[in-house]
């Protein structure tokens, strides 16, 4: 919800599409009222996006499947914890279904060649990052169509756009939620929802942390290389981009100012794509 402020007298009253109109600013609690889950929310970029949604004034659901650190950010900003494990698809099923918002965020990596790369693992990414979201948004979608009101952000990657080696199971899920979110946008649009993805290259998350050592032995380099020669190899601005800024992209896409972007991916990839 934006402020607005009464038009002076004479001025315009309905600005038509390509006016050089400027909307007010967003208020700082523009999403009180509102209820957000936000998935994978106990670190990284699921935390960053759960305290942004509650400093905005919504009610967070922080689901992830580390109970601590779950229930210690949910006591930091006022939200629910649910401990779940997302690769249980009967699990999924008990997670609350009066959401207005849903950040699809949850994800894991695993690094190896295809001929090597265990099928047991392939799956389990699928069912976590493809299954899970399609299981939330089918219980979430009937709220938000009777409220008239939604919005669902799926925390998508550059791999959602671009292929890299040794990725075959995150690359494939990834592409797969941009379907996914395609098709929610074109659902939900006649209910006042919208469905976008957010296309972060590398984050500064313990998710990429984690790959150094598996990076390093797929691409047969040291250890220490693989920030340059992998991470940022590819994009134009020489660093890891932070979950606040991943965090800021998925407000943003729930302010009335983005209401008529729907079925979008949004980069923020430091120029990777521009290639």
């Amino acid at each position: 919800m934006e402020s607005t402020k009464k038009p002076a007298e004479g001025s315009a009253q309905h600005a038509e599409p390509g006016d050089a109109t400027v909307s007010a600013p967003v208020s700082a609690r523009f999403l009180v009222g509102r209820k957000a889950l936000v998935t994978g929310a106990a670190s990284g970029i699921g935390r960053a996006c759960a305290k942004g949604f509650a400093a905005a004034g919504a009610e967070v659901y922080v689901v992830d499947r580390a109970a601590e650190a779950a229930k210690e950010v949910a006591e930091a900003i006022g939200g629910t914890a649910i401990v779940v494990d997302l690769s249980d698809p009967d699990a999924v099923d008990t997670l609350p279904d009066d959401s207005d918002i849903v950040v699809n965020n949850a994800g894991l990596q695993h690094v190896a060649p295809v001929h090597d790369f265990p099928p047991e693992r392939f799956a389990l990414i699928q069912r976590v990052m493809v299954e899970a979201p399609f299981r939330i948004l089918r219980r979430t979608l009937p709220h938000m169509y009777a409220r008239g009101w939604g919005r669902v952000v799926n925390v998508s990657s550059v791999h959602g756009l671009r292929a890299s080696a040794y990725k075959s199971a995150y690359v494939a899920a990834k592409h797969a939620l941009e379907g996914l979110s395609k098709v929610v946008a074109l659902e939900g649009a006649a209910h006042g929802v919208t469905s976008n993805c957010i296309n972060p290259g590398y984050v500064r998350t313990p998710l990429v942390e984690e790959q150094i050592a598996n990076q390093a032995l797929a691409h047969g380099i040291p250890a220490a290389d693989v920030m340059d020669q992998v991470f940022l190899e590819r994009t134009a601005i020489k660093r890891l981009i932070e979950p606040a800024e991943v965090a800021e992209a998925a407000l943003w896409l729930c302010t009335e100012r983005s209401a008529y972007i729907t079925g979008a991916s949004l980069p923020l990839d430091g120029g990777w794509t521009a290639h």
